[in-house]
This record gives C-alpha cells, sequence and structure tokens, in this order.
C-alpha cells in the first residue's frame, strides 16, 4: 500500500539529484541568463528564486528593471537656461505683434527684429528680394497723370489784395531722351488758397530715362501761406509727448497735407528734437528738417545752416545731405529774400561712402524712396516715388529746383504723401485724404489715426 505525504512536510523539500547542485549553473544556463539581463549566478539570501533554474521564455518575465542615474545638475540648470532664452523672445514677440499701432503684421514684425539686433538679417532679406524684383525697365506709365482737385467746400471769397507769396515753380525737366505723358513735369495747383494765393503745386515725372513705366511725385509748398509741424510716432522717435500720434481732431480743418519722416532713429545717424525735448542728441554735419516758432521750414547741414535757438520748435535728422549749396541762403521761409547759391549732388553718393546715405539694403538699390528739399526761393519741395536709388532721388530732388536736400524714409510701407480736406465746411470728421500718388501703399487717412512714424503735418495759415 502506497503511502501518501502531506503537503509541507520535509520530504517535499528534500533536494533531489538535479537541485543538489543548483548554486552552480551549468556554461549554457549562464549564457542565457546574461542574455536575459540576469546575473550568472545569485545566492539564496539575494533572491528567493535563485535556487530555481528557469527557461529563457520564463526568464523573459523576470527581468531586473534598471534604474536611471540622477541627471547632472549642470545640465539641469543649462536646459532651464534654454528655455528662459526662448520664452523671453517668443513673449516679447507675442507682445509686439498684439500691440495697438497702425501696422500691418507684417510691418510689426520687421519692427520686433530691428528692436532686437536682427536688423542686418532683416536688411539682407530686403536686400536680396529687391536684388531679384526690380523696377521694370522701359515702358510706358500704364495710368495718367491726373490734374488734383483743391477739395474746397467753403465759402467763395474775393481778396482785393493778394497776401504775399512765392513766385511759382518752374516746369520739372524730364529725363533726356524721354517723350514726356500729358502733364508730365508741368506744375499743377493742388490746396487751397490763402489770401488769395496758391499754397501747393504738385507734378509727377519719370525717375530716369531707363524706368520709364514709373511716375514719381513731386509737391512744390509755400512756407508764407503754410506752416509746418513735426508730429511723432506712437514709436519712432521713442519718449513721452504731449502731442498724439496723429492730427488732433480740432486741427482737421486747416489740415492740407502730411508727408513721412526719416529713418528710426537707430538707423539715422542724427537725432530728434521737439517742443524742448531733446529726444535723441543732435549731431553736427546731419541733415536736418528744422520747423521755427512762425511755422517755417528749412532743410540743411546743422551747425551750419541752423542752429539750436529758442525759435526752433523742431529738429528731425536723417543720414547726410544728398544735395548741397555750400551754405547761406535760403533763409528759413524765404524771409529775408536773398540770393541762394545752386545745388549739387554731395560728393561720395554714388558710393555711399562711409555709409552716410544708410544701410538698410544700399543706396543703389531701386526702391521706394523719399526726400525732402528746399529752394533757391525758400519754398519746401517734397518728392517720392518707386525706382529710384539715392543718386537718382538726388537728381529728381534737383531738377524740381532744390539747392538743399535729405533723404527720408525708404520702403512702400513707410513713404507717403497725403492732401487733406473736409467734405462738408468745417466739419473736422469729414476731412479725407487723396494720395499722391495712387499705387502708394499707406492709407490716403495715414496720419488721421495713431501712426508708429514720426510725420510732417502741412497747415493752412490763417492770414
Amino acid at each position: 500500500m502506497s503511502s501518501t505525504t502531506p503537503p509541507g512536510s520535509d520530504s517535499e523539500s528534500a533536494e533531489t539529484p538535479d537541485s543538489a547542485s543548483s548554486g552552480a549553473l551549468d556554461p549554457l544556463s549562464a549564457l542565457l541568463r546574461e542574455v536575459e539581463g540576469n546575473p550568472a549566478t545569485t545566492t539564496g539570501a539575494d533572491s528567493p528564486d535563485s535556487d530555481i533554474l528557469l527557461s529563457p521564455s520564463q526568464s523573459k518575465g523576470k527581468r531586473r528593471k534598471k534604474v536611471r542615474k540622477p541627471k547632472p545638475r549642470w545640465l539641469k540648470v543649462a536646459a532651464l537656461v534654454v528655455a528662459v532664452l526662448l520664452v523671453l523672445p517668443t513673449v516679447s514677440f507675442v507682445n509686439a505683434m498684439v500691440t495697438t499701432q497702425n501696422l500691418s503684421f507684417a510691418e510689426r514684425g520687421a519692427e520686433w527684429m530691428r528692436d532686437n539686433h536682427l536688423g542686418g538679417v532683416l536688411n539682407t532679406v530686403e536686400s536680396w528680394w529687391l536684388r531679384n524684383n526690380k523696377p521694370k525697365e522701359g515702358g510706358e506709365p500704364d495710368r495718367a497723370i491726373e490734374v488734383p482737385v483743391s477739395g474746397d467746400v467753403g465759402p467763395t471769397t474775393t481778396v482785393k489784395v493778394v497776401a504775399p507769396h512765392l513766385p511759382a515753380p518752374t516746369n520739372v525737366q524730364v529725363p533726356e531722351g524721354v517723350t514726356p505723358v500729358a502733364n508730365e513735369g508741368v506744375w499743377q495747383p493742388v490746396g487751397p488758397l490763402v489770401g488769395g494765393a496758391q499754397t501747393m503745386y504738385t507734378t509727377q515725372v519719370r525717375p530716369d530715362s531707363v524706368h520709364t513705366s514709373i511716375l514719381d511725385g513731386l509737391v512744390w509748398i509755400d512756407p508764407k501761406l503754410a506752416s509746418f509741424e513735426v508730429f511723432p510716432g506712437s514709436e519712432e522717435p521713442g519718449g513721452k509727448w504731449a502731442k498724439p500720434p496723429q492730427v488732433p481732431m480740432d486741427r482737421r480743418t486747416s489740415l492740407i497735407a502730411a508727408f513721412n519722416g526719416g529713418f528710426r532713429m537707430d538707423d539715422a545717424k542724427g537725432g530728434f528734437y521737439m517742443d524742448g525735448v531733446m529726444q535723441r542728441p543732435l549731431r553736427d554735419g546731419a541733415a536736418s528738417f528744422i520747423t521755427y516758432r512762425d511755422g517755417s521750414a528749412t532743410v540743411g547741414l546743422w551747425g551750419r545752416d541752423a542752429v539750436m535757438t529758442p525759435e526752433v520748435t523742431a529738429v528731425r535728422q536723417n543720414l547726410d545731405l544728398i544735395i548741397d549749396n555750400g551754405g547761406g541762403p535760403p533763409n528759413p521761409g524765404g524771409v529775408p529774400a536773398a540770393t541762394a547759391a545752386p545745388g549739387a549732388l554731395v560728393p561720395g553718393l554714388v558710393d555711399n561712402v562711409d555709409g552716410k546715405w544708410g544701410a538698410t539694403f544700399g543706396n543703389k538699390v531701386y526702391a521706394w524712396r523719399s526726400a525732402v528739399g528746399v529752394t533757391a526761393t525758400g519754398a519746401i519741395v517734397y518728392g517720392y516715388g518707386d525706382g529710384l536709388s539715392s543718386l537718382s532721388l538726388a537728381n529728381l530732388m534737383l531738377r524740381a529746383g532744390c539747392v538743399r536736400a535729405m533723404q527720408l524714409d525708404i520702403n512702400t510701407v513707410w513713404t507717403t504723401f497725403n492732401f487733406y480736406s473736409a467734405t462738408r465746411y468745417l466739419d473736422p470728421p469729414s476731412v479725407q485724404g487723396t494720395k499722391l500718388l495712387p499705387e502708394s501703399f499707406k492709407s490716403a487717412n495715414r496720419y488721421l489715426s495713431p501712426d508708429a512714424r514720426d510725420f510732417v503735418a502741412i497747415f493752412a495759415r490763417t492770414l
């Protein structure tokens, strides 16, 4: 009769011949355990299962968990620094994109790049784009030169004595070899009469004998009949001002025109002064647009043609002069009248010696550019348009009669000249703008809402 061994009895746990030598594995088993990630030999103190030899399939579920070593502290610190360096510009960029300005998304992005030391990258991209998208050469303009309407809506008055004013400008010569289209180079009256005399004249003309399908714009303004005033932008020239970055509503019925200022102050190689505040130090020798308490204005070399006096209300500097007559007359506003030396191109302009005329994308690149100058009689002339290098811009201003001139801002989004008039008599909200050049980028109502850049407003004088 066979006996049954009770569970848990000593005989059940007795060693068998196979298990007696379990402490030392055979070479094949040891190799298999090494492959599976388990030590070749273990003791009973190390593992309760050490006496049991597992097959390879069984041992897969018995892998030891690998213990991860802690990362070095320097690596954690480096990761934190990188995260902060990425977060800060991201926050800055987002803030720039949502800030309320009269700028498009692309314009805000470009401004942010210049504010954050990426102007060189932006300049390279802009230069590459402009060099690969040059203005058309040859051809004829695809539009006519429209004769502007003055826009007067008030009562007609009879003037017995015409107010003192400058003589009307002589017509602008067209480039050599170019057959003029209708009204090209012919000054046309625009804007209101003041004291029976014409405040402004305008014309359009081809920039040179190569880019013959382009019409650039010119405006001649009489400082005896119109006054000039510089306004700050919300971003440029920086600082806080009592003046708003737009023409105030209560002054709009006398507003007749406005035009853009110069480069961003970081790129202007000059200073900015207005209403007793020196926002950026003025540089001797810099090209300067200067306004005075009597509303007159002039263009000249700071320290030679103009210096700081109590009569100066604003000075906007930008690079160096592009046309110069060596100093002396004309006097601001043409008062007193004096004979001025003729103007000439400034030496070095062609090759942009020492970067005097900007480094945004080079002075030889043909692009939208603008300038302001003064004639021998003291009239102020503004010129702008496409297909212009610094040299052809200077030649444009020479043809318009300037004896001194300075380049202002460049690029399609920053160059603007608008005329303004009310559609209802003495009703400021009804004032609307008209572009000098219909193809210019910005709205005709620019400067009637807050603008990022400083600008010059022109008002009809009250005689």
